[in-house]
């Protein structure tokens, strides 16, 4: 028997967890697990299920979408490992996070290229057996850098996600919006303080009480698309905005992989530049 996962999203109305439950049992479904969330302000319902059995994935989506209401977004996902890319620029931290714990078996994800605008890290990613692509910004335009990266990610077939594991470039809207919900960012900030360039620095001459980093998806909005995880961690008057930096670093590390996970197992819904997390 077969594995799915199950996500359904729509204006909430009575009866709709009866409804799906029963369409799965007249599919001889088994329900593995099942997570449900109604947001009563929005009128908006989010169920997802783990089911598994022998099923036609495109018979199982139609008699969903028959029985449910018009404006149900409906998605039926067979588990697999996704495709993902990582762009970093010289920070290793993060990047060597995720790729030890690719390495480990942790996600369900094959890493198909590295592309940095330095070459600082290819030692780190070949001792991965992952291929490093260098592609320069020096002397060119974001937009014909982009253009290169573009052609870059273009030769990989089936890209799930970009992953921005500290590349520090701010992306341009038609960037994001070739990969419109397919990258996260890692944001050294509890967002929505300290926004942009040396956020420990400004926490630092706040004098704030605790710092931390936030995942996010990117938007055309700067550190401003909707978030996935976050994490904070004390920190005290005897820090500078150094000794927050080399923290941080840890949490940073931390939620992006965290992030990565959920994106990979189906667990977020986006919406109102909001997610709910299952």
């Amino acid at each position: 028997m077969a594995q799915y996962r199950v996500l359904i999203d729509s204006n909430d109305e009575k009866g709709l967890v009866y409804k799906i439950s029963t369409i799965f049992f007249e599919f001889s479904l088994n329900i593995l697990s099942n997570n449900e969330f109604v947001d009563k302000v929005n009128g908006k319902f989010f169920m997802r299920s783990v089911v598994d059995g022998d099923v036609n994935i495109n018979d199982l989506r139609e008699s969903l979408s028959k029985t449910l209401p018009n404006t149900t977004n409906i998605q039926v996902i067979e588990p697999k490992k996704k495709n993902i890319i990582l762009m970093a620029t010289k920070e290793m931290h993060a990047l060597g996070d995720i790729l030890i714990r690719h390495e480990a078996g942790e996600l369900e994800a094959n890493i198909l290229a590295v592309i940095s605008n330095y070459d600082e890290l290819e030692s780190l990613v070949r001792k991965f057996d992952i291929p490093y692509v260098a592609i320069s910004h020096e002397g060119l335009e974001r937009s014909e850098h982009e253009a290169k990266i573009i052609k870059c990610i273009d030769m990989y077939e089936d890209v799930d996600y970009i992953v921005l594991a500290k590349y520090m470039r701010i992306l341009t809207p038609k960037f994001v919006q070739t990969y419109e919900d397919k990258i996260i960012n890692i944001h050294h900030s509890f967002l929505p303080a300290f926004i942009g360039a040396n956020p420990y620095k400004q926490a630092y001459d706040r004098g704030v009480k605790i710092i931390g980093a936030t995942a996010h998806f990117v938007n055309n909005n700067l550190d401003e698309g909707p978030i996935i995880s976050q994490e904070v961690i004390h920190v005290d008057h005897a820090f500078g905005w150094k000794d927050m930096q080399r923290s941080g670093r840890n949490v940073e590390k931390i939620v992006l992989s965290h992030a990565l996970k959920l994106a990979l197992e189906d667990r977020i819904f986006v919406y109102a530049n909001k997610s709910v997390i299952f």
